[in-house]
């Protein structure tokens, strides 16, 4: 048999390059590049296995190793899942600052192959320089906290582990069921131990997306839901991008006029403008789609595993609607007993409209969705319109840079109250013109994400909005977007606190307490106004502070013609949001207090609470 000898980390690398994707016909490198930040542990190992195809397989150098694994997992995203990163960092404190990115791609089911570095599998040095050691179970390092937010995991002791462990590792990221992190743990020594490794291993794979038919019991069951019902609405949530699925879900919306509600991870699979989106649903859904969920008789789910955000905390729906659920786990069709429909969004939205022939909803229903998604566009005008407000809101903001943005062009963000008012207000006709982690929610995510869109599409401006709170969290790879030329335009909104959490506290009875910097424990003088744009300059990039809405407008215009990332900053108000449209969120009151207004609070919270019971 024809042998390789290869150290560990050779192995792992050339088995990645032999990774390969079948996108529409095009052979692509499954994996476009490899973050590493070295240290002990993985840099005499895969740093030096790195080094030798640095040409054909990229190292990117990042300056945080949660950033790094955050642009990973944006660029995994905005590729729909047909590429990817594999991310590795330095034994200890390198590899668990990579584990909060972890459990954003597992929840956001999301593939990133993390490589981290583990302590000595001979354990003849222990304890070693930044080692946990566990008094009680030796096989126990700080890696294992990978082990809840992988969807696969594994720490490799011995070279020829590789052999059955790797295939795996591809089978969980290709899956589009199983998608998500993998983590490979890599003690450091185990790293430069040689193997013969059969020469077949390193063949070149073609991987291609797998697509399930719908069982046809399932697919007759979900017809005649369809048929029997008057007023449907549809909820097109992130698998319908997953699965390519947006021609067959505008053929199946348009020839039944059904209305269709987006979830945050589903924005963008119809154009805002065409005639069937109601716009999106929810706790920070538009008016328009939240009324039509409270009145139909059927909800049709397409590729969305209807968290609470998309659901109103289960309280927004008709109680007596039917829940058909399409969806390629079977995990996610049985939810809010819904009935399944498992398959490939793409290949079972076609059998659907193949299958349904004359059938169409109530005429009545159709005109009144129209009605309320020219109300809803009319809301959406006023809210991002200028207003000249000493303080403009967020709304204002989301208004001038969604009419600087262009047809190709990304928004990006991630926490705070922003990604409500970008679900409200963002119009993209680009399918990936709106890209927003909210299975998570990671404060900190925006600026590195932000990276990580622009590599995957760079040939689009990526505009990443974020409150001053997540910029504090996590700046850092501003630098090395400009290290690496790959410009972002990041609008900093500078409320002066948690100013989302602010509002919640309030709405839940509470006083200003902890959030925003006036009602935090400070020295005296209060909290130091931080200058974004002298910061972001330091790390390299361009900035300014602007005043208004007519002077961020502006300010745009010069970021677009920057060949640099651009950071622009302004004051906002921290009170105000877009109160039109939206829904109610289950977040917990508390049942005895001191304060009057937590006690009503907590009636309305149980009002609510009643509402969410006849949903179970």
């Amino acid at each position: 048999m024809n042998t390789v000898r290869l150290t560990m980390a050779q192995a792992v690398i050339r088995y990645m390059m032999a990774q390969k994707v079948d996108i529409d016909g095009e052979l692509k490198p499954m994996f476009a590049g490899v973050w590493a930040i070295f240290g002990h542990g993985n840099v005499a190992g895969l740093g030096e296995a790195l080094y030798h195809v640095q040409d054909e397989l990229p190292t990117y150098r990042a300056h945080n190793e949660q950033g790094m694994a955050h642009a990973a997992i944006a660029y995994a995203k905005t590729l729909n899942r047909r590429q990817m990163m594999a991310c590795t960092a330095s034994a200890g404190p390198g590899s668990t600052n990579m584990v909060t990115a972890a459990a954003v791609a597992h929840v956001n089911r999301l593939p990133v192959l993390f490589l981290p570095s583990d302590t000595f599998a001979t354990r003849l040095p222990d304890p070693v320089l930044q080692q946990v050691e566990n008094f009680h179970d030796h096989t126990l390092t700080s890696n294992d906290c990978f082990k809840p937010v992988s969807r696969f995991f594994d720490r490799i002791t011995r070279p020829e582990q590789l052999l059955t462990s790797l295939p795996q590792a591809m089978r969980v990221l290709t899956d589009p069921v199983e998608c998500g992190p993998v983590t490979l743990a890599m003690p450091q020594d185990v790293q430069t131990m040689a193997y013969d490794f059969p020469g077949h291993f390193f063949a070149e794979k073609v991987h291609r997306l797998r697509r399930q038919s719908p069982d046809k019991q399932e697919l007759a069951a979900a017809i005649e839901l369809i048929r029997q019902s008057k007023k449907p609405l549809v909820i097109a949530g992130g698998g319908v991008h997953y699965s390519g699925a947006l021609s067959e879900l505008d053929a199946l919306v348009s020839t039944y006029h059904l209305p269709v509600g987006e979830t945050q991870a589903g924005k963008g699979a119809l154009p805002w403008d065409h005639e069937q989106n109601m716009g999106t649903i929810g706790v920070t859904g538009a008016a328009s789609t939240n009324a039509l969920a409270a009145e139909a008789d059927l909800i049709i789910a397409v590729g969305t595993r209807l968290g609470d955000f998309a659901s109103g905390s289960r309280s927004m729906i008709n109680p007596n609607a039917r829940l058909l659920c399409l969806n390629v786990a079977s995990f996610d069709a049985v939810k809010h007993k819904g009935q399944p429909l498992v398959g490939d969004a793409r290949l079972t939205l076609s059998e659907v409209q193949w299958a349904l022939g004359e059938w169409q909803p109530e005429g009545a229903w159709i005109e009144k969705a129209a009605q309320l998604r020219a109300e809803w566009n009319k809301t959406v005008d006023i809210a991002t319109t200028d207003r000249g407000t000493n303080l403009p809101t967020d709304a204002e903001v989301v208004g001038a840079v969604n009419r600087a943005a262009g047809e190709k062009d990304i928004v990006v963000c991630a926490a705070g109250g922003l990604p409500g008012e970008l679900q409200k207000l963002w119009r993209t006709r680009n399918d990936r013109g709106y890209h927003m982690e909210y299975g998570y929610s990671c404060m900190g995510y925006e600026l590195a994400g932000g990276l990580g869109t622009k590599m995957a599409k760079p040939d689009s401006e990526v505009f990443v909005m974020v409150g001053d709170g997540s910029y504090l969290m996590l700046n850092s790879e501003i630098a090395t977007s400009v290290m690496l030329g790959y410009k972002i335009i990041a609008v900093v909104l500078d409320n002066r606190g948690y100013g989302c959490i602010h509002r919640l506290q309030q709405f839940c009875g509470g006083p200003g307490f902890n959030n925003l910097l006036d009602d935090c424990l400070t020295v005296e003088g209060g909290a130091p106004k931080t200058d974004f744009a002298a910061h972001a300059t330091a790390l390299g990039a361009r900035a300014e502070k602007v005043n208004d809405i007519q002077e961020l407008e502006a300010a745009l215009e010069r970021a677009k013609a920057s060949n640099v990332s651009y950071v622009i900053t302004l004051d906002t108000d921290p009170l105000r949001d877009t109160k039109e449209g939206g829904s109610w969120w289950d977040v917990a009151v508390a049942e005895v207090s001191e304060r009057s207004e937590v006690e009503e609070a907590r009636k309305r919270y149980e009002s609510y609470k009643t509402r969410q019971f006849q949903n179970l």
